[in-house]
């Protein structure tokens, strides 16, 4: 049957024990595909029979569906002629796991976050409807979304619609960890209120045999906000602001779900279509650990478990340990998560203290606020969040923590390149927006070692901190060079003369490579490990200017608003007889791919930087 599938819409001349059959080669192509690239795997067995249900209602491009967050869209993809796609999957130059405007006509919306896909969804009804088209827009959300607060802006603002907009709840009862929060136990009694959705059945059916008034009386229930779902479901959520609620429906029925997104497209107004789904269908590692299976990278497909690795301590390992070892001396000490404790490496903590351990769900604006609170009551908040995420709580950062100088932690996991989940994932900004802001510290570590240290320093300052570190294994060398962490003071690692190589975190590693080389050039080299990249150790830059003709500054970090132009910028302003080469990720957005690849194609690997510095020598 998926050969038969060779472009949108091509789903639509299959019938139902066809589309059976296409539905288990669909989990059974995902399963061997990403058991070789990796990938999300378990979010996208879960929506197979819904996304089929939504290709076989709706016709692309034409109609437009939203995937909220994206990396459910793989059937997506599939059902759109992208099949061949799947062996370079989130490989560079590759297909993109998530949707992209620019990869198909199909994809109507550039995701990544989460809670955005209504606020989009609703942008494109009203374009539509001020443009007199018509053309249907389905927002499809998971339920852990839901803890996003933009997700209530928009159902808030979609109340007004005269005209229809779909919104499909998909409600697997898990985003990346478990879901938490008030609006999980409220979909909790939605799912077992069957009590409802058998009595609207009965009743629909008892009406339908009565003669002439039977169907105008159906009608009218429908329409009517004293509906009978009102009188047995508490709370009504969804009808309360102002949205025809239809479900739950079972989420692998795809009869059923063709049956109710067609009555989805007759409301007059916003709908919400509440799905029940179970996420990791039909692969039954996946079912059992759903959270292992979120993202997950190859494995053998017989026993589900990923290809054995030495077992080496991450950054974010290294983290976890010391935090816990910082929480049993100080009672003071909380931790944060917003729904990604096992990935922040917060699981053991929220063990071992789970009276100072929170998890807010998707909400990374309100986690921030909420440390902000919790440092005004006298805690030691630390909130561990990854470097693209804490993007979305920015304003919070600004406003509510650094204004009052409150000691709240911000633990940025995840920095610089992450890889293979591309654009929307890469936490290349931090040091740009997180140094802009008044009175924030920002530091970031050499090696696993430096990173013990940090996070240490980290909970012991009076103002806000952020420590930046990345994804994967901790650099283990040079860990004879471990000077105490002084503020806004970097650390000497080589002094020579002439030139110096001024290294920012993790780019420590690649910088020794980039001194190696120009040691085998016969050129005078001095090696610095910045530490801080706010404040930035100005009395160091003056006594390079004063012994060195060329400061090289290393960092993986965007060059605008990074460490290289706020060394540049003091260099300048205070007349220094240095010049400054700042080595640094371009100005634009960088796609998916593996780090070293990344690295090179942008031109801060090591042979690609000792060449850059080897040509400003030549220009100097």
């Amino acid at each position: 049957m998926l050969e038969r599938i060779q472009k949108e819409n091509d789903i639509k001349g299959l019938n139902r024990e066809e589309l059976t059959t296409l539905a288990e080669e669909i989990r059974g192509f995902l399963i061997e595909k990403v058991s070789k690239t990796g990938g999300h795997l378990a979010s996208n067995l879960g929506v197979v029979e819904l996304t089929m249900a939504l290709h076989l209602v709706f016709s692309l491009p034409e109609d437009k569906i939203i995937w909220d967050v994206g990396h459910q869209s793989y059937t997506h993809k599939l059902l759109t002629g992208r099949k061949d796609g799947f062996d370079a999957l989130r490989s560079f130059g590759g297909m993109s796991g998530f949707p992209k405007r620019k990869e198909s006509p199909c994809d109507a919306f550039d995701t990544g976050h989460s809670s955005t896909s209504i606020s989009a969804g609703l942008g494109l009804v009203e374009a539509r409807d001020i443009k007199g088209e018509e053309y249907s827009v389905i927002s499809v959300i998971g339920d852990g979304s839901l803890t996003g607060g933009m997700a209530y802006e928009a159902l808030n603002n979609a109340s007004h619609l005269k005209k229809n907009f779909i919104v499909v709840l998909n409600d697997n009862h898990m985003s990346i960890s478990e879901n938490v929060g008030g609006m999980s136990k409220y979909l909790s009694h939605l799912r077992t209120a069957s009590i409802y959705t058998g009595l609207k059945k009965g009743v629909t059916d008892v009406l339908e045999k009565v003669p002439v008034v039977g169907n105008s009386m159906i009608e009218q229930i429908r329409k009517t906000k004293s509906s009978i779902k009102q009188l047995v479901v508490p709370g009504m959520l969804f009808e309360d602001m102002g949205l025809t609620y239809l479900g739950p429906v079972p989420g692998h029925n795809i009869s059923m779900l063709c049956k109710v997104l067609k009555e989805a497209k007759k409301v007059e107004g916003p709908v919400l279509v509440h799905v029940m789904t179970e996420k990791g269908k039909g692969y039954e590692p996946a079912e059992t650990a759903p959270d292992k299976f979120h993202g997950i990278g190859p494995f053998d497909v017989a026993s589900g478990e990923v290809s054995a690795k030495k077992k080496e301590d991450t950054y974010t390992d290294v983290f976890g340990k010391v935090i816990c070892a910082e929480a049993a001396k100080s009672p003071d000490i909380v931790a944060i998560t917003a729904a990604m404790a096992d990935g922040t490496g917060l699981t053991k903590f929220s063990r071992r203290f789970s009276e100072r351990f929170f998890d807010v769900g998707i909400a990374e604006g309100h986690g921030v606020t909420f440390a902000a609170g919790l440092a005004a009551g006298g805690m030691k908040p630390v909130f561990a969040v990854y470097s693209s995420f804490l993007q979305r709580g920015y304003d919070q950062i600004i406003h509510d923590v650094a204004l009052q100088n409150l000691p709240v932690v911000f633990a940025v996991d995840r920095a610089g390149l992450v890889g293979s989940d591309g654009e929307t994932h890469q936490g290349i900004f931090d040091l740009s927006y997180l140094s802009a802001i008044p009175g924030m510290t920002v530091m970031s570590p050499k090696n696993k070692w430096e990173m013990a240290d940090m996070v240490r320093f980290a909970v012991s300052c009076h103002g806000p901190a952020a420590l930046r570190y990345p994804r994967g294994t901790a650099y283990t060398g040079y860990s004879e060079y471990r000077s105490p962490i002084e503020y806004g003071k970097a650390e000497w690692i080589y002094k020579e003369k002439k030139l110096a190589v001024l290294s920012v975190g993790h780019m420590f590693e690649e910088a020794v490579k980039v001194w190696e080389n120009l040691k085998k050039q016969k050129l005078d080299c001095s090696l610095i490990n910045a530490r801080f990249i706010k404040p930035v150790d100005e009395e160091m830059i003056e006594e390079l200017s004063r012994e060195h003709s060329l400061i090289v500054t290393i960092e993986e970090n965007v060059k605008t608003g990074g460490f290289g132009e706020h060394v540049l910028e003091y260099v300048h302003r205070k007349h220094l007889p240095v010049n400054v080469l700042i080595l640094a990720l371009p100005d634009m957005y960088v796609e998916h791919g593996n780090v070293g690849v990344l690295r090179m194609e942008n031109g801060i690997d090591s042979e690609g930087m000792t060449e850059k510095i080897l040509e400003e020598l030549k220009e100097l």
